[in-house]
């Protein structure tokens, strides 16, 4: 079955582009499209006003949506920023500390480059310690739990999904047990996992642990909607904070530093709701549709098992795939590995084909928009490859 009618502005936008990249840059849904002219029409029509229905009407949709797709069953946990290294920069500057002086932080090597960049910086200047993980290697979630037990970190940040590999750290409900809010923070990094796992957090894992993510990727609403999940009780007084942070009591006296009890604590200031629009248009055309994570999944699991089958033949059929097919939840792309990763990425691209390269990895990611004709099409450009 084919959906690419429910992506017509974006194919329509570069007819002749085969893009294989939806863990990357997801294309857009024409949703999308309407819940952006929505936002603009909102700021005509209301002016000043606008502002009581983002923080009500359109916030508190987004925040259902988001709980819903976690499964946690906490709405007002949830809170958005424009990115979540807005959200990192927070957390670390809250999270609770054994040495005044610096953090300890337990991550894996293999940690997206928000999260990696920040903590190697922070770390040049001596107040945050950071433990690494491998990330490479066989049982990558029974090594991270185990670490993560005999550590004294003050902070414990993984990926659900790791962004190179693909691989899935299936511990973070045992991880999240862990957590206290004086520490430590349990940190899920959700960046490859949310809409493309079915319920990834849970309620057990809700209640103790923070989990990131974004619009940017298989939510399909694009960039500036980064959100966070707040376990209750941990960091009752952000010390990063904006005035929306005390939005909903504005009539505190002069001088006084209020937060919110809810999620709304985490809250900076002044924002672009579009992406917000644009999230929840998206949300209200996939259940008009049907289309549940869960249905997503299995129309890309199957074309990924159609492109695997179709590329052995061709130079690709060679490299390493790490992260094979199994029965159990998988990415949204498939990553292989092969000294010529990076050339394969820039020959397809010279013939019109979008994919991406990690190093010596090559990542080709399908979703709602591709169908057979594309993994022909791919099959096609594979066997040409130099």
């Amino acid at each position: 079955m084919s959906f690419k009618h429910l992506f017509s502005r974006s194919l329509h936008a570069a007819p002749g582009r085969l893009h294989l990249a939806a863990h990357s840059h997801h294309l857009w849904p024409d949703a999308s499209f309407a819940g952006q002219v929505e936002c603009w029409e909102d700021a005509a029509r209301l002016a000043d006003a606008k502002w009581d229905r983002i923080t009500g009407e359109v916030w508190r949709e987004a925040q259902a949506h988001v709980a819903d797709e976690l499964g946690s069953g906490m709405a007002d946990a949830i809170v958005f920023a424009a990115n979540t290294h807005d959200f990192l920069i927070r957390l670390a500057a809250a999270c609770p500390r054994r040495d005044s002086a610096r953090l300890r932080v337990l991550i894996s090597d293999g940690e997206f480059h928000s999260a990696r960049r920040q903590f190697a910086r922070w770390e040049e200047d001596g107040w945050l310690h950071v433990e690494r993980v491998a990330a490479e290697g066989d049982g990558f979630s029974e090594r991270f739990l185990a670490a993560a037990r005999a550590s004294e970190a003050d902070m414990i940040l993984v990926s659900q999904l790791l962004f190179g590999t693909g691989r899935l750290f299936e511990r973070a409900g045992e991880l999240a047990e862990l957590a206290r809010p004086e520490g430590p923070w349990v940190v899920i990094d959700g960046y490859h996992s949310f809409m493309a796992l079915e319920r990834p957090l849970g309620p057990a894992a809700a209640a103790g642990a923070f989990y990131l993510a974004g619009g940017y990727k298989y939510a399909m609403a694009g960039e500036g909607m980064g959100l966070m999940h707040c376990p209750p009780g941990f960091g009752p007084r952000p010390p990063i904070t904006g005035w929306f942070a005390e939005f909903e009591d504005l009539t505190l006296p002069p001088g006084t530093v209020g937060y919110a009890k809810d999620a709304m604590r985490f809250m900076g200031a002044t924002f672009d709701p579009s992406a917000l629009y644009r999230f929840n248009a998206i949300r209200r055309m996939q259940a008009e549709h049907g289309l549940t994570t869960g249905a997503i999944s299995e129309h890309v699991a199957a074309l990924q098992a159609e492109l695997v089958e179709a590329v052995l033949a061709t130079p690709l059929g060679e490299a390493e795939l790490l992260n094979p097919l199994r029965s159990e939840a998988h990415a949204r792309f498939l990553a292989f590995r092969s000294p010529r990763a990076a050339e394969w990425q820039r020959q397809l691209a010279a013939r019109g084909c979008v994919t991406d390269v990690r190093g010596d990895v090559l990542r080709v990611g399908l979703g709602l928009y591709h169908d057979l004709e594309d993994i022909g099409a791919f099959a096609r450009l594979a066997a040409n490859l130099g």
